[in-house]
This record gives C-alpha cells, sequence and structure tokens, in this order.
C-alpha cells in the first residue's frame, strides 16, 4: 500500500484526483471531482487522473473467493443447487444451542461463510462486492479483513440474542457491518449520505430484512453495530495519530470480546 505524502507512516488507498499524491484521512478534502490533497484542494487546477489508479480490492476479491469456495463444497456434499442441505451446512451452520463452552464454538465463523441458496450467496457476495470496492481501498485491506471478521462475529452474537434456537447462515451480517463501516468513513470525510446513496440503501436493506420473512434479522442488526463499532475505532485511531497497528490490535479485540459474550450467552 502506498502512503500518504505528509504522513509518511499511514497507508492509503486513495490518491488525490489532480495531482495523483497518496493521501490520508486527514489530508482528503472531498470535491465535486473526488479527493484532493490539501494544495490542490486551495487550487482550481484541472483535474488529471493518475495513471496507476486506486488499488485493486484484494481483500474483497479473496473474500468473495472463499465463500463461493464454501459454496460449492456445500453442493458436493449433498446439497441441492438452490436448496439448503450438505454436511458443509449442517457442521457449519449458526445453531445456538449446539453453542456453548467447549462446544461447537466454530459455528460462530462458519456461519458466515455458508448459505442457503444459488441466490443467497449470489446477493451477498454483489453487496460485499459493491461495499467494498469502496471501502477497501479507503482503510486499507488489513482494515477491511478485520472489519469483516469483527461484524460477522457481531452478527452472530445479534442472532444469539435475538434468535437463539434459530439456524441461520449467511454472510449478510458481516456485509451489513461493511455498510456501517462506510457510512462511518464517509461521514467523517464530509460526504453526503444522501447524494451518494448509502443512506438509501442503508434503508433499503433494512426494510427488506424486517419486511421479508426468513431473514436473520438479529445477524443484520448485529452485524451492522459491529462495522459502525471498528469504523469510529479507526476514525478515532487515525485523528489521534495512533499507529495502524493500534487500530487492528483495537479491531481484534472486539472481535475476541463479540466471540467470548457470544459463548457466554449460548451457554
Amino acid at each position: 500500500m502506498p502512503t500518504c505524502y505528509r504522513h509518511p507512516n499511514r497507508e492509503t488507498g486513495v490518491s488525490c484526483s489532480s495531482c495523483g499524491r497518496p493521501i490520508c484521512t486527514d489530508c482528503m478534502t472531498p470535491t465535486t471531482v473526488g479527493m484532493r490533497c490539501p494544495e490542490c484542494a486551495r487550487q482550481r487546477t484541472r483535474v488529471h487522473r493518475p495513471a496507476a489508479g486506486v488499488a485493486a480490492p484484494v481483500a474483497t476479491q479473496a473474500i468473495i473467493a472463499i465463500n463461493v469456495i464454501a459454496y460449492l463444497a456445500e453442493l458436493a456434499t449433498g446439497a441441492g443447487f438452490g436448496s439448503v442441505g450438505g454436511t458443509v451446512y449442517e457442521k457449519g451452520a449458526l445453531y445456538g444451542p449446539l453453542v456453548e463452552p467447549g462446544g461447537e464454538w466454530w459455528r460462530l465463523i462458519t456461519t458466515g461463510f455458508l448459505h442457503a441458496s444459488f441466490f443467497h450467496i449470489a446477493f451477498n457476495m454483489v453487496f460485499i462486492w459493491f461495499i467494498g470496492r469502496s471501502l477497501e481501498p479507503a482503510i486499507g485491506s488489513a482494515r477491511f479483513v478485520v472489519a469483516y471478521a469483527v461484524s460477522l462475529v457481531c452478527g452472530s452474537l445479534g442472532v444469539l440474542v435475538l434468535e437463539p434456537n434459530s439456524v441461520a447462515v449467511g454472510a449478510s451480517g458481516a456485509a451489513f457491518g461493511l455498510l456501517g463501516a462506510l457510512l462511518v468513513e464517509a461521514r467523517s470525510r464530509g460526504i453526503d449520505l444522501w447524494s451518494t446513496g448509502l443512506l438509501q440503501l442503508a434503508l433499503l436493506n433494512f426494510a427488506f430484512t424486517f419486511l421479508y420473512p426468513g431473514i436473520a434479522i438479529g445477524a443484520h442488526l448485529g452485524g451492522f453495530a459491529g462495522g459502525i463499532l471498528v469504523g469510529i475505532l479507526y476514525l478515532q485511531a487515525d485523528r489521534r495519530r495512533l499507529p495502524r497497528s493500534a487500530s487492528l490490535i483495537g479491531g481484534g479485540a472486539l472481535a475476541v470480546v463479540a466471540f467470548v459474550v457470544s459463548i457466554a450467552i449460548a451457554g
């Protein structure tokens, strides 16, 4: 990852839309033609696109690939193409009574990589791609992965709190968390959430969550809350000019706390 030209200790995937220099969150000025560095923001110059562009969202692509591989494993172990089933699904789906101290704790994690149907995984992967291609370059791949992990575990915690006796699978809890983190990131840069469509996207998805039957409401609410929390953590770490590793450790601690609380609730 490139580093900010004014803060060499900060990695960033965003470049000034005028001069092309990499800039961190403290150095970004939102304009109608993209983010600009402090010097270019004071000038009315013609926009020059950098040759290299923004780094590819490799973590987003990797997460999508893992989900697809897991779904293929479900199909290979007995599930129909459009139906629930298979050994992988049965061993990895989240089911509260089986998660307890000394029990099948891995279900808190594996549930976020399994899906009930082709439509289920297709919708979630498109959602993750849409959010990830904007969020990952803005916060970096390592932070993106940690945000995904926090959102996934918080989504599992939400299921155990609100729907402890239901079976839940899907990456939607983690996807909602990424959306929450993106909202925090965009708002911190002074970007109007309504004009970008992010606020409408969140409202639409929450309406779908509560109106469509069979959706794990706890996963969506828990994941979204986890994403907002980790987004605020990243924001505060940047404002205090803490090392990038500090925010990663803090995010990891959030995931561990959610994981421990989940097992305690299940027990």
